[in-house]
């Protein structure tokens, strides 16, 4: 994806005079320029930013201005991001290296890396145990790392290729696993698989979002469905329906919304009527290719990134 510039997209929800319910809509677009592809977009809600994984760097933009404010430099294929206020340091899963760098989350400079393994991808913080777990896709586990010393802590086997997952912030920390249509449950002091429970009938379960208040989990489906779990009870209670190419998932517990954004060009809004049901509150239309998305809940604002691309150099033939 050379020759891009990435483009960063405002949703947020109004309430126009014309309809009876709440709707959303694109109020802003940013254009952050640079080259390379893109992943996961993590937001920093205490200091209203943005971390968009970019190749070798974290991009780390203001929430409100749209303006780039600082990067993570030298990451080894940029993938995930995660946060760890409490710390005061940030974590880059680092895809090309098999590992993971942390930083500093005020001067963004690196502090050291952490091995992982291989297909480092996601990467989300448990609060409870302050410890840090990767999701590698490639290696089929799970690297669990100590938050506060930056050290690795064990290897989990996760029985097939996680994708993205939540923290429950009771002790359990849960992952897609994509080519097995599973959730697995991880307890995070003893850093084990306790449980796991089928996605049936999604397919290739994708990105993640938790609701923590009605013990719900949201994965976004491939064949166009979101799978809504009680995790409580380890079972799927409802599949409404998304876009296409689900990539990026969130939920705003004030507005009882979850999200999921989609490389089709749109984002479902889905409202929650109750834990066990949902209707589709709209399909935004995103700009092309809006996979990855990212929700703060503090101002209930939803990011998504795109890209558009420059003419294809052209080349010489020297042959002649």
């Amino acid at each position: 994806m050379s020759n891009s510039a990435l483009v960063l997209a405002l949703a947020a929800m109004t309430s126009l005079l014309a309809q009876s319910s709440p709707t959303y809509r694109v109020t802003h677009n940013y254009t952050l320029g640079g080259d390379g592809s893109w992943d996961y977009i993590v937001p920093d809600p205490p200091n209203h930013r943005l971390f968009i994984a970019r190749e070798n760097r974290l991009m780390v933009v203001d929430e409100d201005s749209g303006k780039l404010v600082g990067e993570v430099s030298g990451v080894k294929g940029a993938h995930g991001t995660a946060l760890a206020d409490i710390t005061g340091h940030g974590f880059a899963t680092e895809g090309d290296g098999q590992s993971v760098m942390m930083f500093d989350l005020k001067t963004l400079k690196a502090l050291g890396r952490i091995p992982a393994a291989e297909d480092a991808d996601a990467i989300i913080y448990d609060s409870p145990s302050s410890r840090v777990f990767t999701l590698n896709g490639d290696a089929h586990s799970s690297t669990v790392i100590d938050a506060r010393a930056g050290t690795l802590i064990t290897n989990i086997p996760l029985g097939g290729k996680p994708e993205y997952g939540a923290s429950a912030g009771n002790g359990k920390v849960y992952a897609n696993i994509t080519d097995t249509s599973e959730i697995v449950e991880i307890d995070a002091k003893t850093a084990t698989v306790t449980r796991r429970w089928s996605t049936a009938p999604c397919k290739q379960p994708v990105p993640m979002a938790v609701d923590t208040t009605h013990h719900r989990l949201f994965s976004g489906c491939r064949n166009n469905v979101m799978a809504v779990s009680d995790y409580q009870a380890g079972k799927v209670v409802a599949t409404p329906s998304i876009g296409g190419g689900a990539d990026g998932a969130g939920y705003d517990a004030a507005s009882g919304n979850a999200f999921s954004s989609n490389a089709d060009g749109t984002l479902t809004v889905l409202h929650q009527d109750s834990p066990d049901q949902y209707h589709v509150l709209e399909n935004l239309e995103t700009p092309q290719g809006s996979r990855n998305m990212g929700l703060d809940p503090t101002n209930h604002r939803v990011f998504v990134v795109s890209a558009k691309f420059g003419p294809v150099p052209l080349t010489v033939d020297r042959r002649s």
